[in-house]
């Protein structure tokens, strides 16, 4: 529990009203009741934070001059803090009220250790788990039940892994990464050699020898998979955030500060530079450069091999955003196209047999 006063001190904020209001949780502007703290950004949510019972806003400048009146006329309850970005505010306030759960350091008696693995003394392990030789865990990490992780295996510091997630062998996890239930890093990709010859016609697997790396500040989705690079490495960099199920092919290299939303597949050999993008259920073809600056819209195509620049990036096969929304509105037109050229076609023949007459 936190005042108001404290809460606008660490976000950097002006505030408007009783500092000393104790805040306890965070919650919706419609929903908020004593004790919460909320927040509008956009216009449309202004009339709902002018009703809100929350115990404080977090407001930007345009909603702090639209209720001005009603502060000085004692009719608006909450006390406000006055930031330039409310969501990222309300972020980092929720990080105060709400921290992580915290784990005491513990090792359950069904956990399967190897001998050789040097685990620190502040680690929690939970039902269940099986770790292998040689492996490192490292200060503060939190492995929920049933997680297996392989033979040389690196987990840095305070990172936490969600019940079932599987770490194969010779693979390094940063500090601070967070891994949710299921995620799986360092299966073999996807690759195999065609063998056309007389006797031995079908596909010959292709060496899966590499490792992957994952940096520092690393989030992955539920059921989200990385393969292991098939020699080399993959890479997930420092800071970037991957939502659920996404797939990461053998040998991608994605740098930091990238966010990628679910459903998203990404084929082998492809690299994304930091900052980007990409929304839900996109599709890449292998050995595409995403440049830092691209977005890309969900659902969108990449051919294999395509340099994708800085920009906004939308359809099948991608194309900038201003020519996908052309010819999205030519495509809008096409029932209407078609009823104008039968039209047409009519009225061509009916010339036709004028001329024959």
């Amino acid at each position: 529990m936190l005042t108001v006063a404290e809460l606008a001190t660490h976000v950097g904020g002006r505030l408007i009203g009783d500092g000393s209001i104790h805040i306890e949780r965070v919650a919706d502007v419609s929903t908020a009741g004593a004790g919460a703290i909320a927040y509008v950004e956009d216009e449309k949510f202004f009339e709902a934070g002018k009703s809100s019972q929350a115990s404080c806003l977090i407001a930007p400048e345009a909603f702090v001059t639209l209720v001005k009146d009603l502060i000085v006329d004692k009719e608006f309850g909450p006390a406000l803090i006055e930031v330039v970005k409310p969501k990222l505010a309300f972020a980092l306030i929720a990080e105060q009220l709400h921290p992580a759960k915290s784990r005491e350091p513990f090792v359950h008696e069904s956990a399967a250790i190897a001998e050789s693995a040097d685990i620190d003394l502040t680690v929690y392990i939970g039902p269940h788990v099986s770790i292998g030789e040689g492996t490192r865990i490292e200060a503060g990490t939190r492995i929920e039940a049933g997680v297996a992780i392989g033979d040389h295996v690196r987990v840095g510091r305070d990172c936490v892994l969600h019940p079932g997630v599987t770490l194969y062998d010779d693979l390094t996890i940063g500090d601070r990464v967070v891994l949710h239930a299921g995620v799986v890093v360092g299966a073999d990709g996807f690759g195999y050699v065609h063998d056309d010859g007389d006797e031995k016609k079908g596909y010959h697997k292709f060496p899966q020898r590499g490792t992957v790396v994952i940096e520092d500040d690393v989030e992955l989705g539920a059921h989200t998979c990385v393969d292991r690079a098939a020699l080399g490495q993959t890479r997930i960099g420092r800071g970037t955030k991957l939502d659920n199920l996404v797939h990461v092919g053998h040998n991608c290299d994605i740098g930091e500060r990238v966010v990628i939303a679910a459903q998203t597949g990404i084929s082998g050999s492809v690299t994304i530079e930091d900052d980007v993008v990409i929304g839900g259920q996109v599709g890449f073809g292998d050995h595409i450069r995403v440049m830092s600056g691209a977005v890309i819209g969900s659902k969108a195509g990449v051919l294999p091999g395509k340099i994708v620049r800085p920009g906004v990036w939308w359809g099948i096969p991608i194309q900038p955003l201003d020519e996908y929304k052309r010819l999205n509105a030519h495509l809008a037109r096409v029932p209407e196209m078609r009823e104008e050229i039968k039209e047409l076609k009519k009225q061509l023949g009916e010339l036709q047999n004028k001329f024959r007459d």
